[in-house]
């Protein structure tokens, strides 16, 4: 889509909501296009990437559910909520998160009034290295800061502050799921106007510390078989998936209404 003509028009597609599980999931065709029209018209969002090891945790976390359930825009990040939707009669595709944050800076850094992006996360070093990456893969993208995710305690007030002052209009965050979901909300109010967004190990891809799975395995849904390949000592946090699908299956024969009313 021309660009030109993109910022000319008003997105009036409003994110649908369906239920998966109890926690909202939002359909709609164009996440990207909805994201650059909230950003163009300084409207503060949160985003949370949805898959089934965070929906599962959310059920024996109250605090994070109610996150989730508030959310501005609830993506279906992983296989399992693509499954679940399937068993309700509803095709859609995987807006993995990784995918949706690179789709937003690129299509920013080509508007004739570019936002600007802070990354927040990741270890030392790793987040400068990410800077660099997306100053080569987008230029015209605004790069407002960037700060690694083992600050000390003492330091994080002058660091709010920092981010107060500058008010980037994308906030790309990387603590690992429930950590960045509980600092976004709680810091939220510093930058009103700006598109918040849960990265999890993006940043880690981002600067090459981490590779994602072949794109065979992710088209075929089997991008959980070469995490745990990486990182074997993730084998009792994936105990989740078969743990999400046997509650899918269950829901589903128990729950008729699929859209959150």
């Amino acid at each position: 889509m021309n660009v030109r003509l993109f910022e000319q028009q008003d997105i009036s597609q409003t994110p649908r909501p369906i239920s998966v599980l109890g926690l909202p999931v939002h359909l709609m065709d164009d996440y990207v296009g909805w994201l650059v029209s909230r950003l163009q018209q300084k409207l503060g969002t949160q985003v949370v990437t949805l898959n089934a090891e965070m929906t599962m945790q959310a059920d024996h976390n109250p605090a994070l559910a109610r996150i989730i359930a508030q959310a501005d825009l609830v993506v279906p990040d992983g296989s399992g909520i693509v499954f679940y939707c399937w068993l309700q009669g509803i095709r859609l595709q995987r807006s993995p998160g990784i995918e949706l944050a690179e789709s937003l800076l690129c299509r920013c850094a080509q508007l004739d009034q570019p936002g600007s992006v802070f990354f927040y996360g990741g270890a030392p070093g790793v987040v400068d290295q990410v800077v660099r990456e997306w100053q080569q893969r987008a230029p015209g993208l605004r790069i407002a800061g960037c700060q690694h995710g083992y600050l000390a305690a003492a330091d994080q007030a002058e660091f709010k502050q920092t981010l107060k002052s500058l008010q980037p209009s994308i906030i790309l965050v990387g603590l690992g799921v429930p950590r960045q979901e509980y600092w976004i909300t709680e810091n939220r109010s510093l930058c009103p106007n700006s598109i918040w967004i849960g990265v999890g190990g993006s940043l880690d891809i981002w600067a090459g510390t981490k590779s994602r799975a072949p794109a065979w395995l992710r088209n075929h849904h089997m991008e959980w078989v070469y995490r745990l390949y990486k990182e074997p000592w993730r084998w009792r946090r994936m105990l989740a998936l078969p743990q999400f699908a046997w509650r899918a299956l269950l829901y589903r024969l128990t729950q008729r209404g699929s859209v959150i009313q």
